[in-house]
């Protein structure tokens, strides 16, 4: 499932590349990736038209605000990618990729694909005289941005303190911070020195800190190499990102540690593969 520095690199290409055209109509081939509106028409009649003024993210939510020719608010359109969604700016006239879901049409003979090969991602159109969260309400239980003055290293404390779950499984809750997932908390678990399954009450304040530090590194990092590719991930262009190639430990189970060359091993924790180095993980 595409994470944080994923989402976070398809929204930068969407402002570079979609932003101030109107979106002349389009396709929905699989009518279930609608969420809201449930009627294709209905979905159409309100973008149709309308421009994109900007791509905002929020936790692994992309969300355009759309506008009219009088640049008078018109809106939200949202998108989940999920699991294997993908957002592509192509030609028109390119052959259509085999899961292709919804198409939308711009100028210039451009379009931006939704591709999606397990169909589990969602498009949501957000009629201005609505709010956006009763609408997408999966927004509503997100906790705040890794990158935002609200994820403090206070707030990440007490959200740690007395609790009885495993490290690991605390980070994938998004009501306590928005956009991590399997990936990135591994390598942040990794660079802080702390075991997957460590209960979270067990942390001492400099683990704690030094944590916290690690999320927001690793997350930096990614985005920089445009986010990670290990199956399905490409970004805006089609392009893999290239974060894979010096992860510490995701995905390379039973492969040396790049610190100390003890074997990288793999556990389950919540029915999710955790990846750690049992040396430099003590």
């Amino acid at each position: 499932m595409p994470e944080l520095p994923e989402v976070e690199t398809v929204r930068r290409g969407l402002n570079k590349l979609t932003l101030n055209q109107p979106i002349q109509g389009g396709e929905v081939l699989l009518p279930r990736t609608l969420a809201y509106p449930h009627e294709i028409e209905e979905f159409w009649q309100g973008i149709r038209g309308n421009a994109i003024a900007c791509w905002q993210r929020r936790g692994k939510y992309l969300l355009a605000q759309l506008e009219k020719d009088s640049q008078q608010f018109a809106g939200w359109l949202g998108v989940h990618l999920r699991m294997t969604g993908q957002l592509l700016w192509v030609d028109q006239n390119s052959v259509l990729q085999k899961h292709t879901r919804i198409r939308l049409l711009f100028g210039g003979d451009q379009e931006l694909r939704f591709v999606d090969t397990r169909t589990f991602g969602k498009f949501w159109y957000v009629p201005p005289e609505k709010e956006l969260e009763s609408i997408v309400t999966g927004l509503q239980k997100l906790g705040p941005e890794p990158f935002s003055t609200e994820f403090s290293l206070k707030y990440f404390t007490e959200k740690l303190n007395n609790r009885r779950r495993h490290i690991k499984t605390l980070l994938l809750d998004q009501a306590i911070v928005a956009g991590i997932g399997n990936i990135y908390a591994d390598e942040a678990l990794f660079k802080s020195g702390i075991k997957p399954d460590t209960i979270a009450a067990n942390l001492t304040v400099k683990q704690i800190k030094l944590l916290h530090s690690s999320i927001i590194d690793v997350l930096q990092s990614s985005i920089d190499k445009g986010g990670t590719t290990f199956s399905d991930f490409l970004n805006l262009l089609g392009v893999s990102g290239n974060y894979g190639d010096s992860a510490l430990v995701y995905g390379r189970k039973e492969q040396p540690c790049r610190v100390c060359g003890t074997p990288i091993e793999k556990i389950k924790l919540g029915g999710r593969s955790s990846h750690f180095c049992p040396s430099c993980q003590a």
